[in-house]
């Protein structure tokens, strides 16, 4: 990579950093965009297994961004991924945060918190297709299993753990 695609990567990190309204997650759609259709520094199943690889990491959410970065750039594409994402948010979360404690009780600063849902949801959703894709291209299987999981989720008290365990099971015999 050179200078300008480590700039590049970084500056749209900043951008997504902003967008990250749901958390990081919320992001893959565009940094998928970004990185494998607009530059073609990565395939599309390496993204997904990037995204895949740092999810099975324990820490937080945001692993993924690194490993992107790294697996686009070395070191470097990891460092400048991570301080774009990391920046911009941090920055603005604590002076928004601490402003909205000082009004919490406002109407304005509750319909913010309240109109916030649906973008979060929607960006998620978002997210779960761009992932989901390669899976699912010309077989039922794994949407099934998707679709399951989503309808037991939503309309069950099934501790998650559990849905997790039987997709691992139907993975492990070929279903998924």
């Amino acid at each position: 990579m050179t200078a300008a695609d480590l700039a590049a990567l970084f500056l749209h990190c900043t951008l997504l950093s902003l967008l990250a309204i749901g958390g990081a997650l919320a992001t893959v759609p565009d940094l998928q965009r970004f990185v494998v259709v607009e530059h073609a520094w990565l395939g599309g199943v390496d993204f997904s297994a990037s995204v895949a690889l740092a999810q099975a990491a324990p820490g937080p959410n945001l692993l993924f961004v690194a490993v992107v970065g790294y697996n686009v750039g070395g070191l470097a594409g990891a460092s400048a991924a991570m301080a774009g994402i990391l920046l911009p948010s941090t920055v603005l979360t604590l002076t928004i945060s601490r402003w909205g404690l000082r009004r919490r009780q406002s109407r304005g600063v509750r319909a913010f918190v309240a109109g916030m849902a649906p973008v979060t949801l929607g960006l998620l959703l978002s997210t779960g297709g761009l992932l989901a894709a390669p899976l699912v291209q010309g077989h039922t299987a794994p949407l099934a299993l998707i679709l399951a999981t989503v309808l037991l989720s939503w309309k069950t008290r099934i501790n998650p753990l559990w849905l997790i365990a039987a997709g691992a099971i139907a993975g492990i015999l070929g279903f998924a």
